[in-house]
């Protein structure tokens, strides 16, 4: 090969210029005593062995900022060879400087690209639409390598489920959002539902011969229920109010204190029978209508009125003038004023369809309520019957039976005989109207129990129940007539 004769060299990026010739010699240029001769990197006289000018050199080192490119020629490797033949040296300064050149290029392309993205985002924040992923942008100029194989059918399988893009031409940019997306809705717009989306029938709740009036009564009628609904249950779980007479004790003759005034009580007894089945008991004083010290408007029918049923309780026996009679020994003159409170209370119940229960000389005012009499002294007026009456009071007892077809019998099924406790020296004697014998004495026949079958409940037990789960398990357990008497004035309160 010859070899380049030239003065003036060409260098790349137009750097082969020669000097001027006021310029002070640079060094490595001609006629510097350290001249040398240098190939430029990728130039093509370096396969050739073609000598590259010092001035060369410098224009390449200043043509890029690369600083593996600037220092891709040496001092030493400038004056190595002074024969201008090329060296080893100058070979790896050159394919130094081809691979810097490479890399600038990538680092130039990646800059383009980043400050593509920049841009692209800005346009969108300004514009306000939906802003696009930065690696669709960064990844539209470069093409995927095409799916083989299965890959490819399943593309093809997706490409054809899913709508086509808009054309290019249409000015519809890759990967932007559809037009008017993130616009405000327009309500004024009118946008009837499409032909066939409402059915024409009427809802299968309706029947077909309903009418407008007809759903309308039915609405009515529905609520009216529930409102009675609400206020029957109201009632109905309205906690009992049992009232019960009162035991009186006159002003004994001369008696100073307490002994000098009426009382008038309540047996502990008998209140918490009642109360045991979650019942409130009230005691019913007795009301005057003459010479009262304290006048008041209350009357007897006002707590039949306001209460839900009413029981009798022991006590004195029912005076012989009540039942027309008269008393054959002066120490059994009965208590008079009681029998006349009781018998109106007794009438206002009954009158009002509240029950009523009588025990022990409740069962006797009941029968003389109604017509009856009494015997005043069992020992006394039948001599063949059985002793009633001892002094150990509660603790004694005999036997009784119901009749069949009594109510007794039903409420105590399976049983036609009990033991009940005994403490009372008077008995039914007569039988008053409309009622009849619930149970008589097991030993002599004498009536233990009457019912009036003109009322709902009206009931007399001669024996005191309160006093039975005290007496022992052989006594008759009388719950189930509680339970009856307070079921009866459940139904009866309204």
């Amino acid at each position: 090969m010859s070899e380049n004769k030239s003065d003036h060299t060409e260098v790349p990026d137009g750097a082969g210029r020669p000097a001027k010739a006021d310029a002070p010699a640079a060094p490595g240029a001609p006629g510097s005593p350290a001249s040398s001769h240098a190939t430029p990197a990728g130039a093509s006289g370096a396969a050739s062995g073609s000598r590259a000018t010092p001035a060369g050199e410098a224009a390449q080192r200043a043509s890029t900022d690369a600083p593996a490119s600037a220092s891709a020629v040496t001092p030493d490797a400038a004056g190595s060879d002074s024969s201008g033949t090329g060296s080893d040296e100058e070979t790896v300064s050159a394919q130094a400087g081809a691979t810097s050149s490479a890399s600038h290029a990538d680092e130039a392309r990646e800059a383009r690209e980043q400050a593509a993205r920049a841009v692209a985002r800005q346009q969108a924040e300004a514009a306000g639409a939906p802003r696009i992923p930065i690696e669709v942008v960064g990844e539209a100029g470069k093409e995927a390598p095409a799916p083989t194989g299965t890959a490819a059918k399943d593309a093809a399988a997706d490409a054809a489920a899913q709508p086509s893009p808009p054309q290019a031409g249409a000015g519809q940019r890759a990967g932007a959002a559809p037009a008017g997306f993130g616009q405000a809705p327009d309500f004024s717009a009118h946008n009837p539902p499409p032909p066939g989306a409402i059915p024409t029938d009427p809802p299968r709740y309706l029947r077909p011969s309903d009418s407008a009036w007809s759903v309308f009564g039915r609405i009515i009628a529905a609520r009216a229920r529930q409102l009675f609904d609400r206020a029957g249950q109201r009632i109905t779980q309205r906690t009992l109010r049992i009232g019960v007479s009162a035991r009186i004790f006159h002003p004994e003759p001369g008696a100073q204190g307490l002994r000098g005034k009426t009382l008038q009580d309540l047996e502990e007894s008998i209140a918490h029978w009642v109360m045991s089945r979650d019942v409130i008991v009230f005691m019913i004083p007795t009301v005057g209508h003459q010479g009262m010290l304290h006048p008041s408007n209350i009357r007897l029918r006002d707590y039949a009125k306001h209460l839900d049923g009413l029981l009798l309780q022991g006590g004195a026996d029912v005076s012989p003038q009540t039942y027309a009679e008269t008393a054959p020994r002066p120490e059994w003159p009965g208590d008079r004023v009681r029998d006349m409170y009781e018998l109106e209370l007794l009438h206002e119940f009954i009158e009002s369809g509240k029950p009523v229960l009588g025990v022990c000389r409740g069962c006797q005012l009941i029968n003389v309520a109604f017509g009856g009499s009494l015997y005043q002294d069992i020992a006394t007026d039948v001599p063949t019957a059985g002793v009633h009456v001892s002094e150990h009071y509660d603790q004694h007892r005999h036997a009784v039976t119901f009749p069949e077809g009594s109510s007794l019998a039903s409420m105590f099924p399976g049983r036609r005989e009990a033991i009940v406790n005994s403490i009372h020296h008077q008995a039914v004697k007569t039988l008053g109207r409309d009622l009849t014998v619930e149970a008589v004495s097991s030993g002599d026949g004498l009536i233990e129990a009457v019912r009036y079958r003109r009322a709902p409940f009206v009931v007399g037990v001669q024996w005191h129940p309160e006093f039975h789960r005290a007496g022992g398990p052989e006594l008759l357990d009388c719950t189930p007539l509680l339970d009856t008497f307070l079921r009866a004035a459940r139904e009866t309160r309204f």
